[in-house]
């Protein structure tokens, strides 16, 4: 939502490294592209591909994630509402999608620019494999000098494994290919610690909130769901910009109405500064992209040495095993509380681990002293 008056908001760091990154994913939400009697809104489109274009131009790597494709669908299919019925979501998604594709080759054609479509779902990130090959494709495609456009693959999607909104698919894409930047574009000019739209009882409206440093700033943030066309909403966008930035991503939260000054000097929206260390890709699988196969109980020594200290976790500070998982998969910390403290990669099956429960090191038989998930393959919460 964009004001009639142009905020005045100064340059910083955080969006003086936004503005000269030279690799960066771009995601657009389905408000930014669709309308819901007439599907994809043509002219919009040709904006954002022409601010694309531009910083293209100026000599940065861009790779596009957009929503639309159930939206484009509705229209066609004659339908009243975005469909909330898996099935309908998909027949949507099947027919908007050609139509998405279309629309953004047709765009970037004006510039003798070539488009690459890439689907993915979530079992992409959370399957070593497949997010590897996955991540080859997107750079080979950018080598090429081919805009990569990346949707959720909606039409094979389920409940289980869907991402649910694209904003997080952005962010996964974001650390996978290493972008310098992540810039969100919606219907929302920036962040809000409320419902921009609403007054109070005494006139009294929500603040813009321009930069986020750290959770602090978020506190009292109240962040709404997803509008007709879309599934993500502040909420998701927020999600997507703490794990960007946790990753070690800048990103900027900004009105698709104002694409073009997000693209060149990042002086609209709300910008979340990056952590100064950037997750390694296997931590960063660990923590946000795999799939979790079960659970640890750990005692409150064995959460001081791993979330505090960092050390690997040993069978003697677990005190239960949950779960059916296999030497490999990720699995949950848990206190004894239940709270969640941190993920792993674990050493051994989940039968083997509970004979391991609770006993020291030297009391294991040799072929099982290896830490159950070593400080390498562990993150803390």
């Amino acid at each position: 939502m964009s004001e009639p008056a142009r905020r005045e908001i100064p340059q910083s760091d955080v969006r003086s490294r936004i503005a000269e990154a030279r690799s960066i994913v771009v995601k657009i939400g389905s408000s930014a592209l669709t309308d819901m009697h007439d599907g994809l809104d043509r002219s919009r489109l040709d904006a954002l591909a022409d601010a694309l274009e531009a910083r293209m131009r100026a000599g940065t790597n861009v790779t596009v994630v957009s929503s639309g494709a159930v939206g484009a669908g509705i229209a066609p299919l004659g339908l009243k509402k975005r469909p909330t019925d898996l099935a309908t979501k998909q027949a949507a998604a099947s027919v908007g999608q050609l139509a998405l594709a279309h629309a953004w080759g047709t765009s970037f054609h004006r510039y003798q620019r070539t488009v690459g479509q890439v689907l993915l779902t979530a079992d992409d990130f959370a399957n070593r494999r497949h997010h590897a090959n996955a991540q080859r494709t997107l750079e080979r495609l950018v080598s090429l000098g081919v805009v990569p456009v990346i949707n959720e693959n909606d039409t094979v999607a389920t409940n289980e494994i869907r991402f649910g909104d694209n904003d997080r698919l952005a962010a996964l894409v974001a650390h996978s290919i290493r972008a310098d930047a992540l810039l969100l574009l919606s219907d929302v000019d920036g962040l809000y610690d409320g419902d921009p739209r609403k007054v109070g009882p005494n006139g009294e409206r929500a603040q813009f909130i321009p930069e986020v440093h750290g959770p602090e700033d978020l506190d009292g943030v109240i962040a709404g769901s997803g509008g007709a066309l879309g599934t993500g909403g502040m909420a998701s966008k927020l999600t997507a910009a703490r794990l960007s930035a946790d990753a070690g991503v800048p990103v900027l939260l900004a009105a698709a109405s104002d694409a073009a000054l997000a693209l060149q000097d990042a002086s609209v929206g709300t910008v979340f500064a990056a952590r100064a260390e950037r997750l390694s890709a296997r931590r960063f699988w660990v923590r946000h992209a795999a799939d979790s196969s079960g659970s640890l109980v750990l005692d409150d020594g064995a959460v001081a040495a791993v979330v505090n200290r960092r050390r690997s976790l040993l069978a003697a500070g677990i005190v239960d095993v949950k779960g059916a998982f296999y030497a490999g998969d990720v699995v949950e910390l848990v206190d004894l509380a239940g709270a969640v403290r941190g993920r792993g990669v674990v050493s051994y099956d989940a039968d083997e681990i509970t004979l391991m429960e609770g006993r020291s090191t030297a009391d294991l038989p040799p072929d099982l002293r290896r830490p159950v998930v070593h400080a390498d393959d562990l993150v803390a919460r």
